[in-house]
């Protein structure tokens, strides 16, 4: 039976893998993907919301649940290094390859088998637009009066269940200086280039500074700048510069404050520090908070009887779910490991594995 169940994912992965629904340029419509989840959900009502700029939503329920399935269906562009075509297929040494098989469309084709093998109540809500930390989908969802108490995010977390994970925050730092020749340059913070170079080291020092934080195993404030632009030549001071950061508090610190502080850096130099991307941290709220939906979200992973793992580095939308009061967690096939690499795949004995809970837990 295992192995008929096993076929079955395999099946449905094939054909949600040869979709593309890469993000960007998410040229994602209603049609495509959603269609075939909603010839393979019979038995279902299907809701799909077009949200704009290729963000769309489909909401299937089954009876009167609940607990909600949430998966993501876009992928990240391919990554360099792919040695076969992204959008087939293949198993190979006890893999399935392809892009997005592991993050998160394996996932999305348990959840499919499991609909097919059970008749419980159950509800599945697939999205397209979490690579693009442009999360409207769930926003739009969680507006709504939806009735659910708890959610499963089908991350790939080796089919454990993760109860926390770090918030994700990014932002654009623009710094203005005084243009002239290079050669009457008699300040380093003239330049607008000079400026961003010396903030950045001040950024540096301050995350190093998080450094002794610690929740649930997790240490640290993981720190990045991923971008700096600026100037014309080496020979003119630059007027202008721009610097994107991005940053991975964990669920004890405080968004705002960080920001905040980041901001404060520098105070001599002219420059505008604009958020570009704010999510929170898994669980979502103040210290106590968030401790108390830790312990919530525990004891709704024992109710189910699945295993559970460690606080994790990544970031996933069941955040958005926590800050909006749901039980949240984290539980899906693969490694993040292989999320967003050349020939991303996922262990065919974790899709077993998964495909199976699913079925426990709908049935």
């Amino acid at each position: 039976m295992a192995d008929e169940l096993l076929a079955q994912t395999l099946t449905h992965l094939s054909a949600l893998v040869a979709c593309d629904t890469r993000n960007p340029p998410r040229e994602i419509d209603t049609g495509g993907i959603f269609d075939y989840i909603r010839q393979h959900l019979p038995g279902f009502q299907c809701t799909v919301s077009d949200h704009g700029a290729g963000a769309v939503s489909l909401l299937a329920v089954r009876g009167s649940p609940t607990t909600l399935f949430n998966v993501h269906l876009d992928t990240v562009p391919a990554a360099p290094g792919w040695s076969q075509d992204p959008h087939q297929l293949q198993i190979r040494d006890d893999r399935a390859i392809g892009l997005g098989a592991c993050d998160i469309k394996g996932a999305a084709a348990a959840l499919l088998t499991a609909a097919a093998n059970t008749s419980g109540d159950a509800a599945f809500l697939f999205s397209s637009d979490e690579e693009a930390n442009d999360a409207r989908c769930i926003a739009a969802f969680l507006a709504t009066d939806h009735g659910f108490t708890d959610v499963i995010v089908s991350e790939p977390t080796e089919c454990q269940a993760v109860l926390a994970h770090r918030g994700i925050a990014a932002a654009c730092v623009r710094f203005s200086g005084i243009s002239g020749h290079a050669s009457k340059i008699t300040d380093p913070l003239q330049s607008a280039v000079h400026q961003a170079l010396i903030w950045g080291q001040q950024a540096l020092q301050l995350a190093e500074g998080e450094s002794h934080q610690r929740f649930g195993g997790l240490t640290g404030m993981p720190f990045n700048i991923g971008k700096i632009d600026g100037g014309i030549k080496a020979n003119m001071i630059a007027a202008e510069a721009e610097l994107r950061l991005g940053f991975r508090p964990l669920p004890s610190q405080s968004l705002p404050s960080l920001h905040s502080r980041l901001a404060a850096l520098l105070p001599e130099c002219q420059k505008t520090y604009t958020v570009t991307f704010a999510g929170p941290p898994l669980p979502a709220g103040d210290t106590a908070a968030a401790e108390e939906r830790r312990l919530q979200a525990r004891d709704f992973a024992e109710g189910l009887n699945l295993p559970i793992g460690h606080a994790v580095d990544f970031w996933t939308e069941a955040s958005l779910f926590s800050e909006a009061g749901l039980n949240a967690l984290v539980f899906g096939p693969g490694s993040i490991a292989q999320a967003h690499s050349a020939n991303e795949w996922v262990e065919l004995s974790q899709l077993r594995t998964v495909t199976a809970h699913y079925i426990r837990i709908i049935g």
